[in-house]
């Protein structure tokens, strides 16, 4: 049985003040939780901090890139190491703003999916479509081909590690989300390529995310639909009252 697995990405939003009061409110109100797993996602500045805020507490702490090299003459990067001193759990990898505003390839976004791993960061792989993709019926080949190059090389051993979030790119920020239908014919698919990459147990181990103007009008909708096993939210994550909604799906 899967544990269903939320993540808030607070992409580039948020003061310290603000960041450390929702995180001290997440802290009493999720409390020891056991039945679900909780990340949040905040801007490399203040991963510090909320680390140390939430130290004691069950809820992981994740950044929301990191660079494919350990060391090095890379101004303005940070390291999966960097990340792993300061206390972090997991990484946000080939997130389709990384993609599509930044120009990440899924050779680089496979890069860091290693030397995430190699420091023993556990890792949240997007893959996603845009609208034109869909529309011209590309979705899986889409996915698929993010899929299968980002897990290039991974072994099984290290999908233990490796949380897989379909976010549909014309979904992301806009008020629009895919029904509960179309996520999950798209989580079906991504599950089906898994198995074929690995085996049919781990694929069943993998938890897949659904991410794309999730809320807590429709996340009970979503959550429902076999073979969707979290989310990865972005604005819905930013107030405690909001992101605690999230997590009472059931």
């Amino acid at each position: 049985m899967r544990k269903p697995f939320i993540a808030g990405n607070w992409k580039m939003n948020l003061e310290r003040k603000s960041a450390l009061g929702l995180v001290a409110q997440l802290r009493e109100r999720v409390g020891q939780r056991a039945d679900i797993e909780v990340a949040v996602c905040p801007p490399f500045v203040y991963l510090d901090a909320v680390v140390q805020a939430l130290n004691g507490s069950p809820i992981k702490v994740g950044a929301q890139n990191c660079c494919d090299e350990t060391s090095g003459a890379f101004t303005g990067e940070i390291s999966a190491s960097m990340l792993i001193d300061i206390g972090c759990d997991l990484v946000i990898l080939g997130h389709s703003e990384r993609r599509q505003i930044y120009g990440e390839t899924s050779e680089l976004v496979n890069s860091k999916v290693h030397t995430a791993l190699d420091a023993g960061l556990e890792v949240i792989l997007c893959v996603g479509e845009t609208r034109a993709e869909r529309e011209e019926q590309r979705t899986e080949k889409v996915v698929g081909a993010q899929l299968v190059a980002g897990l290039s090389g991974i072994d099984g051993r290290s999908m233990q590690r490796v949380t897989i979030a379909y976010e549909p790119v014309w979904a992301i920020g806009t008020g629009l989300n895919a029904t509960p239908d179309q996520a999950g014919a798209v989580h079906s698919y991504l599950r089906g390529v898994l198995g074929g990459l690995y085996s049919d147990s781990i694929a069943e181990s993998v938890r897949i995310q659904y991410g794309g103007s999730v809320k807590p009008s429709n996340v009970r909708e979503l959550m429902a639909v076999p073979h969707i096993d979290g989310c990865l939210v972005g604005g819905a994550s930013l107030t405690a009252d909001s992101f605690i909604s999230l997590l009472e799906f059931r």
